[in-house]
C-alpha cells in the first residue's frame, strides 16, 4: 500500500522578501497546498545594513503585496493598522520607509502565516519520473543550527527564491578570513560598527548605495578634523541614481517584457551598462554625504577624509598583522599607488547565489544559454526537458534572471507583479488580474504584451485550479 503523501502543489524554497511575498499571495487561494522552507531560524533582512535612519529605495507600496492587490490582510498599511500606527504614519509623510521599518513589517507577515517553515535546510532536488513530481530533501535543523531530523517532500511546481551572497573581488578574498585586521564586507557592518569606529584608519571600498551609507554613518561617528576616512570604488563617478519619473519605467512588466524578448547577446551588453539605475546612489544620500562634509569645514579645514572614485584594487596584504596595504590603480591616469589602512569595509555589492548545488539533481533536464546559464521562460520558469513538463511539473525562479528578464529582477518593486504572474501561471487561471500596460514609454518599435496561458496549459492544471 502506497503511504506517500500527495504531492504539493508549490515547494519555495528560501523565504526572503520575494519568496515571502508569493507565498503571502499564495496564503489566500483556497485549496493551493503550498510550503516554504529556509534554513535560517526566522526572517531577517539584510541585518547587517540596517542603520539607524536608512531608508529603502522604493516607495512603501512597493511591499510584498500592494501592486498586485491593494486590498490583501498582508499590505503594509495592514501591518500599520494592526500595529495602532496608521495615524502616525499618516502625519509622518514618508513615502520611502526606513530599512528596519521594512524588515519589522515582513517579520510581521511570516509571523501570521503556516505555510512557512524556517530551520529546514533543502538539501537536494531531484525529478521522480515514476511519479511525475519533485522529491525535495531537507534536514530539520535546531536553533544552534544543528541538525535533527531529515526528510522528504514532492511537489509538482517548485520555486527557487535562495537570494543573493555577498561579492569579495578576488584581490581581496584572501584578507577576508584571516585573522587580524578587520576586513569585513558591508553584509556584516552593523556586527563590526563599534570596532570600526575605534579604528584608526577606514577605508570604504564601493561607491555604490551601501557603500555611501556606511561611509556616511562612519563620518558622522567620528571626530572632527581626525576622520581619517577613505572611501574609493571602480566607478567613474560618485554618480547619483537614475530616479526620474520616465527613468524609473524600466522597473515596470512592460520594460521586462521588452528585455525578455531581445537577442541574448544584447541583454548581456544592456545590464552592466544600466548600473547607474541600481548601482549608484540615491541623491538623498549623496546630499547628506555633502551636507556633513561641509559641515565639518565651517572651521576654515578640510575633513580628513578621502573620496576618490575610479579605484580599482589590484591587490592587497597584510603589513606587520596590524594594517592592511591596498595597491591601487587609477585607469584614467594611468597611474599607481598603495594605501595603508587599519580596517576595510567592502561594499563590494552582492551576486545571485549559483543555482548549480542545489539544482545538481536536475541538470540533466535543464536547458541552457550560450554562457551555460539556466533559460528562463517569460513566466519566471525555467526552460526545462518535455519529460519533466509534459506531467504539469515546472521550476520557477525568483531574483536569479537579471541575465534574461533585466535590471528589474531584484527590485522590490516588481516582487508582488512577479509573484502573482507565477501564481497566475501555476494555476492555470487569473486570480491575479495583471495590468495590460504599465509605462508611457514604448520600449522598442515592436510592442510586446504578456500573454494569457494558452488553453492547452490551463487544462493540463484543472484538477488544481477546480480547488481554487
Amino acid at each position: 500500500m502506497n503511504t506517500t503523501p500527495p504531492p504539493h502543489d508549490l515547494v519555495g524554497i528560501g523565504i526572503g522578501p520575494f519568496n515571502l511575498s508569493l507565498a503571502a499571495l499564495a496564503h489566500p487561494l483556497t485549496g493551493l497546498d503550498a510550503v516554504f522552507y529556509d534554513q535560517r531560524p526566522a526572517f531577517h533582512w539584510h541585518p547587517g545594513l540596517l542603520i539607524d535612519g536608512a531608508r529603502l529605495q522604493v516607495p512603501f507600496l512597493a511591499d510584498l503585496v500592494t501592486l498586485a492587490d491593494p486590498t490583501s490582510d498582508w499590505s503594509f498599511l495592514n501591518y500599520l493598522k494592526a500595529r495602532e500606527r496608521l495615524y502616525p504614519f499618516y502625519f509622518a509623510e514618508r513615502f520611502h520607509i526606513q530599512r528596519t521599518e521594512y524588515d519589522a513589517y515582513c517579520r510581521w507577515v511570516c509571523e501570521n502565516l503556516p505555510a512557512l517553515h524556517f530551520g529546514h535546510q533543502v538539501d537536494a532536488v531531484r525529478f521522480n519520473p515514476e511519479h511525475g513530481c519533485f522529491e525535495v530533501d531537507y534536514t530539520h535543523l535546531g536553533p544552534d543550527g544543528e541538525a535533527q531530523a531529515v526528510g522528504r517532500t514532492h511537489t509538482k511546481n517548485l520555486v527557487v527564491g535562495i537570494g543573493t551572497e555577498p561579492h569579495v573581488p578576488d584581490p581581496l578574498k584572501p584578507l577576508v578570513d584571516t585573522p587580524g585586521v578587520p576586513v569585513i564586507h558591508a553584509a556584516d557592518y552593523l556586527d563590526h560598527r563599534t570596532g570600526l569606529l575605534a579604528a584608526g584608519h577606514v577605508t570604504v571600498v564601493g561607491t555604490g548605495q551601501s557603500g555611501a551609507e556606511i561611509f556616511l554613518d562612519l563620518l558622522r561617528n567620528r571626530p572632527a578634523g581626525r576622520e581619517r576616512l577613505h572611501w574609493l570604488g571602480r566607478t567613474e563617478a560618485l554618480a547619483p541614481m537614475e530616479y526620474s519619473k520616465l527613468g524609473l519605467e524600466h522597473f515596470t512588466p512592460d520594460y521586462t517584457h521588452y528585455f525578455h524578448a531581445l537577442p541574448e547577446n544584447v541583454r548581456d551588453r544592456l545590464v552592466p551598462a544600466q548600473w547607474q539605475l541600481h548601482k549608484a546612489v540615491d541623491a538623498d544620500t549623496l546630499a547628506a554625504l555633502h551636507d556633513e562634509l561641509y559641515r565639518r569645514s565651517l572651521d576654515g579645514g578640510w575633513p580628513d577624509a578621502v573620496l576618490t572614485p575610479g579605484v580599482h584594487v589590484r591587490t592587497a596584504g597584510r603589513v606587520a598583522t596590524t594594517k592592511v596595504e591596498l595597491h591601487l590603480e587609477h585607469p584614467e591616469q594611468n597611474t599607481r599607488s598603495r594605501l595603508t589602512t587599519d580596517a576595510v569595509v567592502l561594499a563590494t555589492g552582492y551576486r545571485e547565489r549559483p543555482l548549480d548545488r542545489l539544482l545538481a539533481g536536475l541538470d540533466p533536464y535543464l536547458r541552457r544559454d550560450n554562457a551555460n546559464r539556466p533559460r528562463v521562460d517569460e513566466r519566471f520558469r525555467l526552460l526545462l526537458d518535455p519529460t519533466v513538463t509534459t506531467t504539469g511539473c515546472h521550476l520557477y525562479v525568483q531574483n536569479a534572471e537579471t541575465h534574461t528578464h533585466g535590471v528589474g529582477a531584484p527590485d522590490l518593486g516588481l516582487a508582488a507583479w512577479r509573484s502573482a504572474t507565477i501564481l497566475n501561471t501555476l494555476t492555470g487561471t487569473e486570480p491575479y488580474p495583471l495590468p495590460r500596460r504599465t509605462a508611457f514609454t514604448t520600449f522598442g518599435l515592436e510592442q510586446r504584451r504578456p500573454q494569457i496561458p494558452s488553453a492547452r496549459e490551463a487544462s493540463r492544471l484543472t484538477p488544481l485550479t477546480d480547488r481554487i
